[in-house]
């Protein structure tokens, strides 16, 4: 939905290869390939072997890395990922994803709720269906008209609600428009009682609309990477449960255990059962490790601009193993295209991508 171009057509336009994964992240992979490719046709000399890894978990938790660790395969003494952007990411937000419940003891006027595609993901669209009286049908009508991106179908007995956000990133919600989070709002607006009622109640107390956990009382920031981040990614239910994943990332400098605590005790404050709970440690690579510098040789002589070092709340391939930091594929200043429809990749960029690994590999390597 949303697509100009075929999302799996891999179809040229102006310049650009449109669909899923030429940013994030099937075009640089195939960078890589070439840029190992041109080493061997140059045939330069390689102090080092080099192994490209391919992961296909990386979205969903990275268990393809843990069987190739488990499995005993080579661990890297140093080397990248083309998983984020220029110029050297040396830290990233530790991640916690998690999916929990709310089961009902009696009948929801609710009859059906959904949205979101994956925790990750702030959602763009999300939609109930709920029994409804006709008194309830004119607030709600009253309601939608204070409250943008909110579109009301009446269906017999039932009104369908349907609210419209923008898709952007986990790890930048500020940059979309969590429809989730605006669809509950809307609910909690027709002042439901009973146990509905209550569950509304609490994700507005403690989630509505907070890009940061503050609500939650989990809030925190850093110098180095910011403010923590909260995102609720995917609901589903009906008249018997609800279902939600959520997406945290907390700064480089703190730990996990400094918030997990607070937030499950309030989880169990709104009844809420954990169904899972997966956490991936923060990420931090001192600037003066010799793989650093010889990154940000690399980038400068490549493009003429200066590699500072930044951090950031995506996680990338990075995390699973020991020595590795996210360098590429997106250049400084270029939009955030990746999990959004028409993603693409300039092939100028993607070219120049080819270029700067090739000479990533030939450093690290020697």
């Amino acid at each position: 939905e949303g697509w100009t171009y075929p999302p799996y057509g891999a179809e040229v336009h102006e310049g650009k290869i449109y669909g899923r994964g030429t940013t994030d992240d099937k075009g640089p992979t195939i960078g890589a390939l070439y840029a190992l490719k041109a080493i061997a046709d140059l045939k330069l000399p390689l102090k080092r072997r080099v192994r490209i890894i391919f992961g296909l978990n990386e979205e969903t938790g990275s268990k393809c890395v843990k069987n190739y660790l488990d499995k005993g395969e080579v661990v890297p003494v140093w080397g990248f990922t083309p998983d984020a952007e220029y110029p050297i990411i040396n830290g990233e937000k530790g991640i916690v994803t998690c999916k929990y419940k709310r089961t009902f003891r009696g009948e929801l006027p609710l009859q059906s709720i959904k949205g979101g595609i994956a925790p990750n993901v702030v959602p763009d669209y999300a939609e109930g269906v709920i029994l409804v009286s006709h008194e309830k049908k004119l607030l709600a009508k009253k309601v939608a008209e204070t409250m943008e991106g909110i579109e009301l179908r009446e269906e017999r007995e039932t009104l369908r609600i349907k609210a419209k956000g923008v898709s952007a990133h986990g790890s930048t919600p500020e940059k979309g428009k969590n429809a989730i989070s605006y669809l509950l709002l809307f609910l909690h607006k027709l002042n439901f009682s009973g146990e509905f009622g209550d569950f509304l109640n609490f994700v507005n107390t403690y989630m509505e609309l907070d890009l940061h956990g503050s609500k939650l009382g989990i809030y925190s920031e850093d110098e180095v990477s910011g403010k923590f981040i909260f995102n609720l990614g995917t609901i589903q239910g009906n008249n018997k449960e609800i279902k939600m994943e959520i997406n945290m990332r907390y700064p480089v400098t703190k730990k996990y255990e400094d918030f997990i605590g607070i937030f499950k005790d309030k989880m169990d404050l709104g009844q809420m059962e954990e169904i899972y709970i997966r956490h991936k440690k923060s990420l931090y690579v001192h600037p003066e490790t010799e793989f650093i510098k010889k990154l940000k040789k690399v980038y400068e002589e490549k493009t003429g601009d200066k590699a500072d070092l930044i951090s950031i709340g995506g996680g990338t391939y990075a995390k699973a193993m020991e020595n590795l930091v996210a360098f590429g594929p997106v250049f400084r200043g270029q939009p955030k295209v990746e999990h959004k429809p028409d993603e693409y990749i300039k092939i100028h960029d993607l070219i120049k991508n080819v270029q700067i690994m090739a000479a990533a590999i030939y450093e690290l390597a020697n």
